[in-house]
C-alpha cells in the first residue's frame, strides 16, 4: 500500500534573514507511528545548504538565497524523497514538515510562497523518478552537496569544509651539524588522486593536499626486485637539479618483495552509511569498489560488512566468498541517511575481525568514508588511542576515502598510520580497480613493519640537504634504533621513493686537526672517500618485534639529469610539479613547461597509461592558471 507523504507548509515572516535569503524548516516525522526521526538530513540538492534533524525532529536551514529549489529527505532505514520546485523567497520562513515511510511512496509538487498559503499543485511524482540514486535498482542521479558534522538541528553554511593537515616544508640541514635524516616509509597514494580530482573540477588544489612523496609514489617504478630471502632492494642515483642549477638531486628507491604464495583473507569492511555518504561519488562508488574486490577474491576468503550512521551494526557477518550472493546482496542494499557514529563502528569492526581471525592469513579491516565521524568516538585523540591499542591485535587498518566537500583527509591518514595500514583516496571508479584490483596484493598483504629509512650524508662532499616531501613522516635520530618506535608498513611488491635536494660543498675543505680526546670535526676519512651518503633501512617482518637492517651506499658520480635514468627524470618531473603546486619557498625556477618537457621523455615505462594522464593534469592545471579562474576553495 502506498503511503502519500504529508505535507504542511505555512509562512511566518522572520528577522533572522539576510536580504535576498530565506529559511527552510519543518518537521521529519515517521509516516506509521508519526514519532519524530531524529538525525534525518535535508538537503537542497545542487547546493551546500542543508540540516539534520534535531531530538524532536526539527530542523532549520538559514539563510537561502531566493530561488526554486529541489529538496531531498533522507533517513537510514526509509526511503529518500525528493521536493521539486520549493520556492525559497526573500525575507521568510518557509515550513516543510514530511512523513518517510519505508513503503513505496508519491510526493507532491510544491510551491512555497510569501505572505499565503502554500499552493500544492495536482501532479505527483514517484520517488523513483526524482533525482535520488537508490543502490537497489542501480541509478544514479543529480545530488546535493551534503556538509555532515554538524550538530543536529542546527543550519548548514555554505562552503567547503574539508580538511588537510598543515605541512611545513623540510627545510636545508647542515651535513657537518647534523649529517642524519631519518624518516618513516610512506606508501600512501591518496594526495595524488586528490589532486586530481581537484584539477580535473578546474579548481587549485588545496595546499595541504599536496604531499610530494604521495605523488612520486603513486606511480610504478622499474627498481630491481630484492635478492635471496632480503625483503627490500635500494636503487640510488645522483644527477643535476633542474629547477636549481646550484643544488643537486639524491633518488632513492625501496623496492619490497613481491609475495607468491596466496594467504586467505579475513576483510571486514567499515562502511559510513551516513547522510553525508549519499551522492555518487560516496557510498555508489563504495559500493561499486566493493562489488569489483568480490569478483576478484579467492572463494576461501571471508567477508564482513560493519556499516555506521546514527548507530554502528552488523550487516553482514563473516561470509565465505563462495557464497558470493549473499555478500553482494549485503553491499547493494546499502543506504545513505543519518548522522555519523564512526568511532563506535571502528569499535564494532575489530570486534568482528578479532573473532574471525585467521593465523596463518590476512587480517584487515577496510574503512570506506569521507571521514566526517561527529557522533560516539569523534576527536582523533580518541579514536586514534584506540586504534593503537589494537596494534598488536595484527589486524591492519586500510582508510580510504570518497567524495568531497566535507573529505576529512587529514584524519583518515592519522587512523591509517596508528592502524599499521595504508591511506588511499578514490576520485572514480578507475582509481578503485587501481587500489583494490591491480594493487590488491600491496593493499592488503603486509611484508614488513615499522619501516624506517636513514640517510647518512658525507659532510666532506655534502654542505646541506633537504628531503623533499615526508614532512609528516619525519623521526629524531635515535628512532630509528628504538623498535618501540612505530612507522610505516610496506605491503606485498610497493615501492618506496625519496628525492633529496643537495647542496654540495665547493672549494677545497678544511681539514682536520689531530686531538687526543674530542673530535669535533668532520674524519679525515671523509675526505678520502668517493661515498657521498649512506642508505639505511631498519624493518620488522609482520610476526616480529625486533628489527633487521640492511644498508646501501652512493658514490659521489654526479650526472646531468638528461642522462638519468628515465624512472629518475620522472620522478623529478612530478617533484618539481608538487613544488609548483604548494608554492614551495623552495621551488627555484621550476616551471610547467619543464615538468611537462621532461616527464614527456621520460613516459615510456607507462603501460597503464599513469604518466599520461599525469601530464594531462599538468596541461589542464596550465590552462587554468593562465585562465585567471583559479577557483580556490
Amino acid at each position: 500500500m502506498k503511503t502519500i507523504l504529508s505535507l504542511l507548509t505555512t509562512i511566518l515572516f522572520s528577522f533572522s534573514v539576510f536580504a535576498g535569503t530565506g529559511n527552510l524548516k519543518g518537521k521529519i516525522t515517521d509516516s506509521n507511528s508519526g514519532d519524530p526521526l531524529e538525525l534525518a538530513n535535508v538537503v537542497l540538492i545542487g547546493t551546500k545548504f542543508g540540516a539534520a534533524t534535531d531530538y524532536n525532529g526539527n530542523y532549520l536551514i538559514k539563510n537561502i538565497p531566493e530561488g526554486v529549489y529541489s529538496v531531498k529527505v533522507a533517513y537510514l532505514g526509509y526511503t529518500s524523497t525528493v521536493f521539486k520546485n520549493v520556492k525559497i523567497s526573500s525575507g521568510q520562513d518557509n515550513v516543510l514538515d514530511v512523513t518517510l515511510s519505508a513503503s513505496s511512496i508519491e510526493i507532491s509538487e510544491i510551491v512555497v510562497e510569501t505572505g499565503r498559503p502554500s499552493v500544492t499543485k495536482d501532479k505527483t511524482y514517484s520517488v523513483q523518478s526524482g533525482v535520488v540514486y537508490d543502490s537497489r535498482s542501480g541509478r544514479s542521479a543529480e545530488v546535493a552537496y551534503m556538509i555532515n558534522g554538524v550538530p543536529a538541528g542546527e543550519d548548514f553554511e555554505p562552503g567547503n569544509t574539508e580538511k588537510y593537515a598543515a605541512i611545513n616544508e623540510n627545510r636545508m640541514l647542515s651535513a657537518k651539524d647534523n649529517n642524519f635524516s631519518t624518516f618513516s616509509a610512506d606508501v600512501d597514494r591518496a594526495a595524488y588522486s586528490t589532486i586530481r580530482r581537484f584539477i580535473n573540477q578546474n579548481l587549485i588544489p588545496d595546499v595541504g593536499a599536496v604531499r610530494i612523496e604521495e605523488m612520486i609514489n603513486y606511480f610504478p617504478y622499474p627498481y630491481p626486485s630484492p635478492k635471496n630471502e632480503t625483503p627490500f632492494s635500494i636503487t640510488t642515483e645522483y644527477a643535476s637539479n633542474p629547477w636549481n642549477a646550484d643544488h643537486n638531486l639524491v633518488l632513492i628507491g625501496i623496492q619490497g618483495r613481491k609475495i607468491t604464495e596466496v594467504k586467505p583473507n579475513n576483510l571486514v569492511f567499515l562502511i559510513d552509511v551516513s547522510g553525508s555518504m549519499g551522492f555518487p561519488d560516496k557510498l555508489p562508488l563504495v559500493q561499486m569498489s566493493m562489488n569489483m574486490l568480490l569478483d576478484n577474491l579467492a572463494p576461501t576468503d571471508r567477508i564482513a560488512i560493519v556499516v555506521y550512521a546514527g548507530a554502528a551494526g552488523l550487516v553482514l557477518p563473516s561470509t565465505p566468498v563462495n557464497e558470493k550472493e549473499t555478500i553482494r546482496n549485503a553491499i547493494n542494499r546499502l543506504q545513505a541517511g543519518g548522522s555519523t557514529a564512526g568511532g563506535e563502528g571502528v569499535k564494532l569492526a575489530y570486534e568482528v575481525a578479532e573473532k574471525n581471525f585467521l593465523k596463518n592469513g590476512n587480517n584487515r579491516i577496510i574503512l570506506a568514508t569521507d571521514g566526517d565521524f561527529n557522533v560516539g568516538i569523534s576527536s582523533t585523540s580518541e579514536l586514534t588511542t584506540f586504534i593503537e591499542s589494537k596494534r598488536k591485535s595484527g589486524i591492519f587498518l586500510t582508510a580510504l576515502g570518497f567524495g568531497q566537500g566535507n573529505y576529512r583527509d587529514e584524519l583518515l591518514q592519522e587512523l591509517a598510520d596508528k592502524g599499521n595500514g595504508n591511506h588511499g583516496y578514490i576520485d572514480n571508479i578507475l582509481e578503485a580497480k587501481k587500489i583494490l584490483i591491480d594493487e590488491m596484493q600491496s593493499t592488503l598483504v603486509t611484508i614488513a613493519k615499522d619501516v624506517k629509512l636513514q640517510v647518512e650524508f658525507n659532510p666532506a662532499k655534502v654542505d646541506s640537504f633537504r628531503l623533499i616531501g615526508y614532512e609528516n613522516r619525519m623521526l629524531n635520530k635515535e628512532d630509528f634504533k628504538d623498535d618501540k618506535k612505530d612507522a610505516g608498513e610496506v605491503g606485498s611488491g610497493h615501492a618506496v621513493t625519496a628525492i633529496y635536494e643537495i647542496y654540495p660543498v665547493k672549494g677545497k675543505q678544511v681539514q682536520p686537526t689531530e686531538s687526543k680526546y674530542v673530535q669535533t670535526e668532520i674524519k679525515k676519512s671523509a675526505f678520502s672517500t668517493d661515498e657521498l651518503l649512506t642508505v639505511k633501512i631498519r624493518y620488522k617482518n609482520p610476526e616480529d618485534s625486533v628489527s633487521q637492517e640492511i644498508t646501501s651506499v652512493l658514490k659521489d658520480d654526479l650526472a646531468e639529469m638528461e642522462k638519468a635514468s628515465e624512472t629518475f627524470r620522472f620522478v623529478s618531473s612530478v617533484a618539481e610539479f608538487g613544488l609548483i603546486l604548494r608554492n614551495s619557498a623552495n621551488k627555484g625556477n621550476a616551471n610547467l613547461s619543464s615538468v611537462y618537457s621532461r616527464g614527456t621523455l621520460a613516459s615510456g615505462s607507462d603501460k597503464n597509461g599513469y604518466r599520461k594522464e599525469f601530464l594531462t593534469l599538468v596541461e589542464k592545471y596550465k590552462l587554468i592558471k593562465n585562465s585567471r579562474l583559479e577557483g580556490r576553495r
